[in-house]
């Protein structure tokens, strides 16, 4: 590679909607708001020869543990972030026009406050140090839409709907050509509505396209910040104060202990969370005692941080082979902070029952059989909203909010529960079996399946 040629990769993590970028100039690379596992990524540039010399925050992160810290610990990096955040750890502080060097690029610090008050982003300027060729806009300008602003508590919503207006009317004054590279993309509660599934973007491109920079005055686009906004997960409130002071350094991915029974009944005992992350079928046939189900997928670690308090420790019971889950189950619940996870049940729900221990269990029914028949039942819709207006007759409680209402579910009558997929519902219905109410989780399928036979 030419020295004077600078490449930045992307490095996408769609189970949180964000994305982390790598800019490499010669043998120096800036790691711009990265996840907490980023060990092999360091190893990748280590056996490339490129040293990792700053890692750049753009604002206090709220949907993510920041993995600057365990960059500085292992290579010795900088970390770099915006000159208002409230950070407890030594960093450089950015603000407006300060620069830094990486190999022949310049990277030059501009404020863009609103999606949070701190928040910074950074152009980046080849080495004849004319004209921008990126900017890492972080939460202010995202592909298709903007990120929210309500993240800092209602008070300040209008404060800082009001800055992000003027943010992103100053980022849409770049040239045409410079690329767009966002942290928060599809999938992300940080982003205020739709965004595009496309990563990144130009200038351009999202003056041409985007709602939040085409048509919209400042008033029209305040009142769209300050109603309307999907709900994020209840574990958001944590990460702000954990990246301001900033993560434990872990030193490398953690490895799960396997547990016996005795030590799962010890620890379920003692307050732990037993998270079952077998497929919502297989759990529903036969699952351990005030166990929760939360299937191992790319949401895994969300659905947790909604009805999980933060700080639990959690009991893992995995499917197979269980150590490839173990590593992809710790490593979503590392990059949310959920840090104390005891192990996981070997052997699985087998073992458990070999040990003469009870399991539970509840019915499942299909959407597509039930449409048309709901005369009589107790329908639960755990969506986290309703844009159709819900189904005739249900209750409506988010499952975010399940936990904390389950006192309100009547116990007289056996509650049907649905979402829009099924995936909400079995996690719902866990929460509910576990408080010792009948439930039937409607696993395959949704609310618009039964609406459409209403």
């Amino acid at each position: 590679m030419n020295g004077s040629e600078a490449t930045i990769e992307v490095i996408a993590t769609p189970s949180l909607g964000d994305t982390s970028y790598l800019l490499v100039s010669g043998d120096e690379a800036a790691l711009v708001d990265p996840q907490r596992d980023v060990w092999g990524l360091m190893d990748s540039c280590a056996a490339k020869g490129v040293r990792i010399r700053y890692v750049l925050e753009t604002h206090v992160h709220n949907d993510y543990v920041s993995g600057a810290l365990e960059v500085r610990a292992a290579t010795g990096a900088t970390v770099a972030g915006p000159a208002r955040a409230p950070y407890a750890f030594d960093h450089l502080a950015m603000a407006e026009d300060d620069e830094i060097s990486v190999g022949d690029a310049t990277v030059r610090a501009v404020e863009t406050p609103g999606h949070t008050a701190e928040h910074t982003s950074y152009l980046v300027f080849d080495e004849e140090h004319r004209v921008p060729s990126a900017v890492f806009t972080g939460g202010s300008l995202l592909v298709g839409n903007a990120g929210r602003t309500d993240l800092s508590g209602s008070g300040r919503t209008e404060e800082l709907a009001r800055a992000q207006y003027r943010t992103l009317r100053r980022l849409a004054l770049l040239p045409d050509g410079t690329r767009v590279l966002p942290t928060h993309g599809a999938g992300s509660s940080c982003a205020a509505g739709p965004v595009s599934g496309e990563r990144t973007s130009t200038v351009g491109t999202e003056r041409r396209t985007n709602p939040v920079l085409t048509a919209q005055d400042e008033e029209e686009f305040v009142r769209g910040r300050m109603s309307g906004l999907p709900p994020y997960p209840a574990y958001y409130r944590h990460m702000a104060p954990v990246n301001w002071h900033g993560p434990r350094v872990l030193g490398g991915p953690p490895v799960l202990r396997a547990l016996t029974p005795n030590m799962v009944e010890g620890l379920a005992g003692g307050g732990a969370q037993i998270v079952d992350a077998r497929d919502r079928a297989a759990f529903a046939a036969g699952h351990l005692p005030d166990s929760i189900c939360d299937e191992l997928d790319e949401r895994f670690a969300t659905l947790v941080g909604e009805v999980v308090p933060f700080g639990t420790r959690l009991v893992l019971v995995l499917p197979e082979p269980a150590a490839d889950a173990a590593r992809e189950a710790m490593v979503q619940l590392l990059r949310i902070g959920y840090d104390d996870v005891a192990g996981y049940l070997a052997g699985g729900v087998d073992a458990w029952a070999a040990a003469g221990r009870p399991l539970r269990t509840f019915r499942t029914a299909d959407a597509a059989a039930l449409a048309g028949h709901l005369d009589g039942r107790r329908l639960l819709d755990v969506r986290p909203d309703r844009p159709e207006g819900g189904i005739p007759g249900s209750l409506a409680v988010p499952l975010a909010e399940l936990p904390r209402r389950i006192g309100e579910l009547p116990r007289d009558q056996e509650i049907w529960v649905v979402c829009g997929s099924g995936r909400r519902a079995a996690v719902a219905a866990g929460l509910i079996d576990r408080a010792g109410i009948p439930v039937t989780a409607v696993i395959s399928g949704g609310a618009q399946d039964l609406m459409a036979h209403a």
